[in-house]
């Protein structure tokens, strides 16, 4: 089935891979370079999956990652970052790094993927280790210290990835 999200844009969801990993990295500015390597042709965007809540959430910081270069009302330029900066949900690059960056050791990883090939995520266990989407489920607790989400907000919306979501969607309005 070929899915798409209709909007003036057009997306195809299939140009868009999200899969959880279990590292244990050495060098993280090995590890791009290797992905810079193997796959110029595609966007890969690492990020730690203990900051995001869910395939849903990455799913639809990407469309909007994607959506705002076809607008030209991109923050970053790669688009790469674009998508760890929708997801944070911040328009300053600094913090979304801080939020979602990748650090040496041991770390669970998010990896978003599009305009790939097929088999890409069965071809990163080479280079990032275990895949396990088990990672990307939300652990609240760790996502309301990291977002500053209070109570009270999670009182109005149980739902910790709507809640994320909505600071995605709220970026659209402060471009």
């Amino acid at each position: 089935m070929n899915q798409k999200i209709e909007t003036n844009e057009n997306i195809d969801l299939n140009r868009i891979q999200i899969a959880g990993f279990k590292s244990d990295i050495t060098d993280f500015k090995l590890v791009m370079e290797e992905l810079n390597k193997r796959y110029p042709k595609c966007v890969i965007q690492l990020m730690d999956s203990d900051a995001v809540a869910g395939t849903e959430q990455v799913l639809h910081s990407t469309i909007h990652a994607i959506k705002s270069f076809s607008r030209n009302e991109n923050i970053a330029s790669d688009m790469g970052l674009e998508i760890c900066v929708r997801t944070s949900g911040q328009r300053q690059i600094s913090q979304a790094i801080r939020m979602l960056g990748i650090r040496n050791g041991k770390i669970n990883i998010c990896a978003v993927a599009v305009d790939c090939e097929p088999n890409i995520m069965e071809d990163l266990v080479d280079i990032l280790g275990f895949r396990d989407d088990s990672v990307l489920e939300p652990d609240t607790n760790k996502l309301k210290s990291i977002y500053k989400i209070s109570d009270t907000q999670l009182a109005t919306n149980p739902d910790i990835a709507k809640i994320l979501m909505e600071k995605t969607a709220l970026l659209i309005i402060d471009t």
